[in-house]
């Protein structure tokens, strides 16, 4: 899947999620917002989250690969964080964690349905 697909993906992610999920819980202004939010996680996946994840390797083998739950969800607070709480937030750590479980399902069962049309 190319990068623009992923930033697509990740940007109806974001505006079905805060349609679906209480206000109160998680919040997106706009749907430029949504773009920027995504693109900003885009890079922070690229430079920052390798780090952290090479840093956290011996809790994530210890958890089974769960603490990359937390590690999204770090990912998603420093988004919201640059972005700004009012446009893009988090009501808590725990709601981030909720998002990064649904978006990671989200993008695995597109990456798997994008690689089963290549192979028909």
């Amino acid at each position: 899947m190319s990068y623009f697909q992923r930033l697509i993906v990740n940007t109806l992610t974001f505006i079905s999620l805060s349609v679906l999920l209480p206000d109160d819980m998680f919040h997106v202004n706009s749907f430029l917002i949504a773009v920027m939010a995504s693109f900003i996680l885009s890079i922070l996946n690229g430079f920052v989250k390798p780090i952290l994840l090479l840093l956290s390797l011996p809790i994530t083998i210890i958890t089974l690969g769960l603490f990359s739950f937390v590690i999204n969800a770090l990912m998603l607070t420093m988004t919201s964080n640059l972005i700004g709480q009012s446009n893009f937030g988090f009501s808590s750590f725990w709601t981030a964690i909720l998002v990064a479980m649904i978006m990671s399902f989200v993008n695995s069962v597109v990456i798997n349905h994008n690689t089963s049309d290549r192979y028909e």
